[in-house]
């Protein structure tokens, strides 16, 4: 009997110690990875702007910046009024929406099939990566006066400038997430007797389908950035070309409420996003 009480008496001391963190561990919302709960992440993401606008505050109000580089908060709301009671600044931001949202359509359409068919077939990954590649390094701004050129200063050349600044990067981060499907999930549609097409159709697409809605909310916020740098150029509508005319005013106040404009409907379209990927990807952990 002796030889089994020493064996069992490791074991039991493995199983202690393997609980004892357990035990120990007390709350701390600043560990690594420790969750907090939706109330109080709202009141610290709140409490940053309110921190945010106080600093600010003070030095404008304060009188420790001149006015002319950077207007107090109270400026900026009175002149954002301004803008929308006798500029029609709601038509400029409807505009600007539109066009984000056309050129970022415009590129979904032909970059999500393209990456799809990238990560799933390495002969066709290997025919367009390297100019997809090279691409993506180019600046969408260095395009503006060929744009301008071919498409003139209409919206084509604005819908035209935020594709080019969003399809390369949704074509490669697809093709990404596509191509790094799980192979044993594969193998075992393959074993079932699927085909090469059924593959693609029911086990890449559905799974790569909630990173795919992750890429696409990441690269619209990048589309906002397009858009003003194709308004600040040849427009004679939307939020880039308004921020432009303060500039040669020196209107520092409506720059700043357009730039808080964009901010927020940016955020209000991100939290969109992610509530409508929630919805529709339930079952996904992203």
């Amino acid at each position: 009997m002796e030889p089994t009480s020493t064996i069992a008496q490791p074991v039991k001391l493995t199983s202690a110690l393997a609980q004892a963190p357990a035990r120990q561990r007390r709350p701390n919302a600043f560990a690594p990875l420790e969750p907090v709960s939706a109330r109080a992440r709202w009141m610290l993401g709140v409490g940053f702007f309110v921190l945010f606008v106080l600093v600010w505050a003070f030095f404008t109000l304060g009188g420790y910046v001149s006015p002319t580089f950077l207007a107090s908060p109270v400026t900026m709301v009175r002149e954002g009024w301004l803008l929308f009671t006798e500029f029609g600044f709601h038509h400029d931001i409807g505009m600007t929406v539109w066009r984000v949202f056309g050129g970022f359509a415009m590129a979904a359409v032909v970059a999500v099939p393209l990456g799809v068919a990238m990560g799933a077939y390495k002969p066709i990954e290997a025919f367009f990566e390297p100019f997809v590649s090279f691409c993506r390094y180019l600046p969408a701004s260095a395009f503006i006066p060929l744009l301008i050129l071919w498409a003139g200063l209409g919206e084509a050349q604005k819908l035209l400038v935020i594709f080019i600044g969003s399809v390369f990067q949704i074509v490669l981060m697809v093709a990404v997430i596509v191509g790094g499907a799980r192979r044993d999930l594969v193998e075992a549609a393959y074993t079932l007797g699927a085909s090469s097409r059924g593959i693609v159709q029911r086990v890449l697409i559905p799974g790569a389908a909630p990173g795919i809605a992750e890429t696409l909310r990441l690269v619209l916020g990048w589309a906002w950035t397009y858009v003003i740098v194709a308004e600040l150029i040849g427009s004679s509508s939307g939020i880039g070309h308004m921020i432009t005319d303060s500039q040669a005013l020196l209107n520092t106040g409506q720059i700043i409420f357009g730039i808080i404009i964009i901010g927020i409907i940016g955020l209000v379209c991100d939290l969109l996003f992610k509530l409508l990927n929630r919805r529709v990807f339930a079952w996904s952990t992203l």
